[in-house]
């Protein structure tokens, strides 16, 4: 597995153990319980897993994650710091870098972020790299439904549209917070909005996201 995936699959098995499964998360919804079999399903059941994006398979996905959600809280953990089982894909270092390092990240501040003592974690300069990288090329999918034109900046003045049109909100923070903002999380995120009131009214309340 490539060292960020990694990292991130472990941080966030050991922030979900240390929340318990009834815990609540970003994930509008779901307890920890339930993320935890996300992923697991997500990995270990891609007939099932599938139904996250295709609509007429979701209700598969639903009874599949229905099944998982009711085994032992310790079991699921030991599912997400095992990995994905030998004959999956996930299982591929390339794979698992384009597909897990995001995924566990934003994950990990789902759990991190739902407790009302949290503090912003600093991130390393690669993995803030990665992770803008990431925002970049996802930028237009994951701005698909904003309702008004939508950039985002870092503070260094690297941009990326995530959606043309008029009036335009720019969306200013470190790339990890303005992942998980294009992610839809806007209420989590550590950003600053500039634009016309009403617009970022409209973004901060959008459908952002997968």
């Amino acid at each position: 597995m490539s060292t960020h995936a990694k990292r991130e699959r472990l941080l966030l098995a050991d922030l979900l153990e240390a929340a318990g499964p009834q815990a609540p998360t970003l994930c509008h919804g779901w307890t920890a319980r339930d993320l935890a079999a996300h992923v697991v399903v997500r990995e270990r059941r891609p007939d099932a897993a599938a139904g996250i994006v295709i609509g007429p398979l979701r209700g598969r996905r639903d009874r599949v994650m229905a099944e998982f959600t009711e085994k032992p809280y310790e079991e699921l953990l030991q599912l997400i710091r095992t990995g994905p089982p030998r004959m999956s894909p996930f299982g591929l270092k390339q794979l698992d870098e384009a597909a897990n390092t995001v995924e566990f990240y934003v994950h990990t501040e789902d759990v991190r972020r739902a407790q009302p003592d949290w503090t912003p974690r600093e991130l390393d300069p690669v993995f803030a790299d990665v992770l803008w990288s990431r925002t970049e090329k996802a930028a237009r999918m994951l701005g698909r439904k904003a309702p008004v034109g939508l950039v985002l900046r870092r503070p260094d003045g690297q941009t990326a549209v995530a959606h043309r049109g008029t009036p335009v909100v720019t969306v200013t923070g470190e790339p990890g917070e303005l992942l998980l903002f294009a992610f839809g999380r806007q209420e989590a995120a550590r950003v600053e909005l500039e634009g016309e009131p009403e617009a970022i009214g409209r973004v901060t309340t959008a459908k952002l996201g997968m």
